[in-house]
């Protein structure tokens, strides 16, 4: 590992561009307000009822899906990984979900919410990164997993 390099804080969203190569509609981190210590990072995604899945799921009572929860949280914990080697995806890099183990779902995530994504570096061995993740609308745990995650070189 590298030398971690914190950008200003909040990490607005051309500052998140750098960090994620996702782009709209599976761009799901709109702000990183902290990161601890190099180890925790803490964002969120504003739920607006005009995000594309609510047409679909479902209609007539808009529930985030919990996969696009998963991905959230794997975009934060991604964000973290770069900020800890100090690599961007411009560099040639990507973190790809390659796993999620004990995930729980606790309460829905509907239009309107906050979802603030937290994610804590647990381990990494051979490009293999474990992270430690929450989603919660107001305090309240939305979802929780250990996120896995691949680190490629794709130069």
């Amino acid at each position: 590992m590298t030398q971690f390099a914190l950008p200003e804080l909040p990490m607005e969203i051309e500052t998140i561009r750098e960090y994620l190569p996702h782009r709209y509609p599976f761009l799901l981190v709109d702000r990183v307000v902290a990161v601890e210590e190099g180890r925790i990072i803490t964002g969120y995604k504003n739920v607006s009822v005009n995000e594309p899945f609510f047409q679909g799921h479902f209609p007539s009572h808009s529930i985030m899906p919990g996969v696009l929860i998963i991905e959230a949280m794997a975009q934060v914990a991604g964000i973290l990984g770069f900020l800890i080697t100090g690599k961007k995806p411009s560099d040639g890099y990507t973190y790809y979900l390659a796993g999620s183990d004990k995930v729980r779902f606790k309460r829905p995530v509907v239009p309107g919410d906050r979802l603030e994504l937290q994610a804590e570096y647990l381990m990494s061995k051979r490009g293999i990164w474990k992270f430690s993740c929450r989603a919660l609308v107001d305090g309240d745990v939305a979802c929780s997993a250990e996120i896995l995650t691949a680190e490629r070189f794709l130069k």
